[in-house]
């Protein structure tokens, strides 16, 4: 069988397709680069093979970057044989994928199956750029998930509220402060707070900051009013910069009592709480839903 033949075509009609097609060419690269990855696996006698020695790579892109395009180097044919390999026993289908080739090769040097399916999971879910993942994955967003949130993912066992909170949670010192009292750490989170939404997981939607709430004779102030439209609940969020001291818990209660009785519908699922105190020189983020209390670094950088 002549593999160079037959690689060099598939390239070929893939240039001819993109120049028709405009439309639909990242459909037409994904589908034609797997298949060449295919063939220079099968043309290098397997796989066991084609992991070692690039000869044959290194002869087929002399030949394809004069006769077809100069893009079609050493460096691009690894990559397509990279890519059928790490693919290839995937229930995925290139015509129906919506990331970029250019998202596949932030991807590829990854390694870890479960890692790249979140981050496949990220771009799909949220249209996300180039640049949006690079950032996530340099923040480390899925090292930060708990093991047990990892292994949900693994079985497909539908989360909870909590689960995609990161941890540590990172806010950005933008204003370089040198002390972070509790004004200052609302005021960085309000600064940026669609990368704190996107901290704490999917569906969180932000209300106001100082609610006003009145409790007996008193008015109290929730730093943080927030709502899940996934999960169809309020979420309270207190700053504290102080270590964590049980009263917190029964403080945050009473405000999501009172978010319970006086804002929350028949259809909506009991109001959750967050509080994000100080611990070790880190910040900590205590998840409080009824008696249960999960609890993650809160990191200022």
């Amino acid at each position: 069988m002549n593999y160079y033949k037959e690689i060099k075509q598939e390239l070929l009609n893939n240039e001819i397709y993109k120049k028709v097609k405009d439309y639909s060419k990242n459909r037409s690269d994904l589908m034609t680069y797997f298949n060449v990855g295919k063939l220079l696996v099968n043309a290098q006698g397997g796989e066991k093979r084609a992991k070692y020695g690039d000869s044959l790579i290194k002869e087929y892109s002399l030949k394809l970057t004069k006769e077809v395009d100069k893009k079609y180097g050493e460096r691009n044919l690894r990559n397509m044989r990279q890519f059928y390999l790490m693919f290839k026993e995937e229930i995925w289908q290139p015509l129906d994928a919506k990331l970029t080739w250019s998202h596949y090769l932030i991807l590829m040097p990854l390694k870890n199956r479960n890692k790249i399916r979140y981050y496949i999971n990220q771009v799909t879910n949220y249209n996300l750029s180039k640049r949006e993942l690079l950032y996530k994955i340099k923040n480390k967003e899925y090292e930060r998930l708990d093991d047990k949130t990892k292994n949900k993912l693994i079985t497909k066992e539908k989360p909870k509220v909590n689960d995609f909170i990161k941890n540590p949670i990172i806010i950005k010192n933008t204003l370089d402060y040198k002390d972070i009292s509790e004004q200052v750490l609302k005021r960085l989170i309000l600064e940026d707070i669609p990368n704190f939404l996107k901290e704490l997981g999917d569906g969180f939607s932000f209300i106001k900051d100082e609610y006003k709430i009145k409790i007996g004779d008193r008015y109290n102030y929730i730093d943080l009013l927030l709502f899940n439209y996934i999960y169809n609940c309020f979420v309270v969020i207190e700053l504290k910069v102080t270590e964590f001291k049980s009263e917190h818990i029964g403080q945050i209660k009473k405000y999501m009592n009172y978010i319970d009785k006086n804002l929350k519908n028949e259809i909506q699922e009991n109001t959750i709480g967050i509080i994000i105190c100080k611990k070790n020189n880190y910040f900590v983020l205590e998840y409080v839903s009824d008696d249960r209390v999960f609890e993650t670094e809160y990191k200022v950088v």
